[in-house]
């Protein structure tokens, strides 16, 4: 018996499978860039036949982009970023070993695929379709809460990912405490006269439940 035989080797990831993963780093870094270029050239929106201006990343929503100039760039950011990253959780789990609980592994993704849906959602419907333009950001930077959790118990089981499971047990709550957070600062009222900072508190959970996808998709790119 030859020593390859008694130590089988582990099967090679697909080069394309691990550059699919990195549609987790790509989709975020694409959003982020649009919001952040576009909320300096904005020059503010009307919704509802109600002006607001100038555009104020502090006191309005990213939302507020896909309103008034800016809004065929940024509408293709919300869709554009979500795709790329349904690509890139699609990506992660396919890197895992088939062996690795398969039918948890694809309720993983099922989960972690709700918030590129928010994305596109988000980007479909603007804000002046007040009701699924919400489902689309609760879809986004709501579901992590659970699919967070559900991932991290998951990833423990895997030792190469274990470390990163046991981040995302904390990222669950500090996801739930940053949203609480936006809503306590988000008012209509405040938002129209340009005051408040539901636009702020908006962006750092965005940030923050981008920055666990990324670092999904740039751990499973750098596996060998």
């Amino acid at each position: 018996m030859t020593e390859n035989t008694l130590n089988p080797a582990v099967p090679a990831i697909p080069e394309a499978t691990r550059w699919l993963a990195l549609g987790a780093v790509a989709g975020p870094a694409l959003f982020t860039l649009a919001w952040f270029v576009l909320g300096f050239l904005s020059p503010g929106f009307t919704i509802f036949g109600t002006l607001i201006a100038p555009y104020s990343p502090i006191s309005q929503p990213i939302s507020g982009l896909g309103l008034g100039p800016t809004a065929p760039f940024m509408n293709a950011a919300f869709v554009l970023s979500g795709l790329l990253l349904l690509a890139g959780v699609i990506g992660v789990f396919q890197t895992m070993r088939p062996s690795s609980r398969p039918v948890a592994r694809w309720a993983c993704v099922a989960l972690l695929a709700l918030s590129p849906l928010g994305l596109v959602v988000a980007g479909i419907f603007t804000l002046e379709e007040p009701l699924p333009h919400l489902l689309g950001f609760l879809l986004g930077t709501g579901t992590p809460v659970l699919s967070f959790l559900t991932v991290g118990f998951f990833l423990r089981r895997i030792p190469r990912w274990r470390q990163l499971g046991t981040w995302l047990l904390l990222g669950s709550p500090l996801t739930l405490l940053l949203m609480v957070l936006f809503f306590l600062t988000f008012d209509q009222a405040t938002i129209v006269a340009g005051r408040g900072a539901a636009g702020l508190t908006q962006r750092i959970l965005v940030l923050e439940v981008f920055a666990w996808f990324v670092a999904m998709g740039w751990l499973a790119f750098r596996r060998p």
